[in-house]
């Protein structure tokens, strides 16, 4: 279900806690099991479950209540866009709405190729340079319709580097 690799990097982080809080590993757990498949299948969450000797109800409730666990699959390039009060007042609605038109999929969709998936979310923390989205692990700010698009053509490009 999991491979060695991700194997030995939840026995790493389990390590850090006593053998009887096996629990305080589950973030990690999933996040490390996301990364490897792309979101969280009901049976990587049991696996999971299983892995640290917890009910998989426990692993079901922290995957639906953070947001940054995915249940389903979601494209290559997920373009999270920020929608709280600082990045709404500078015109995050017209970024998501001209992503929306360009990808052709509405908030919570992905394109039919698999490459992009387009949500909504809540603060990101950049409100000082707001608009903003984050792709991975990376911020875009001060979004614009022209850095929108190229942001769009690189990640198109199948480049790593997306900065």
């Amino acid at each position: 279900m999991l491979s060695e690799k991700s194997l030995a990097e939840i026995a790493r982080e389990r390590a850090k806690y006593p053998a009887d809080q096996a629990r305080s590993v589950l973030l990690a757990a999933l996040r490390i099991a996301q990364e490897e498949h792309g979101y969280l299948s009901d049976a990587v969450m049991e696996h999971i479950a299983g892995l640290l000797d917890i009910p998989a109800i426990q692993v079901y409730e922290a995957a639906t209540f953070y947001s940054m666990y995915e249940l389903q699959p979601v494209g290559r390039h997920k373009l999270c866009v920020c929608g709280s009060v600082s990045c709404f007042l500078n015109g995050s609605d017209a970024v998501l709405q001209h992503l929306s038109e360009r990808l052709g999929v509405s908030p919570g969709e992905t394109t039919a190729d698999g490459l992009f998936t387009l949500q909504e979310v809540e603060c990101l923390g950049a409100c000082k340079d707001a608009p903003m989205l984050q792709v991975g692990d990376h911020y875009y700010e001060n979004l614009t319709q022209e850095s929108l698009d190229a942001l769009l053509a690189k990640l198109r490009g199948d480049s790593d580097d997306v900065r």
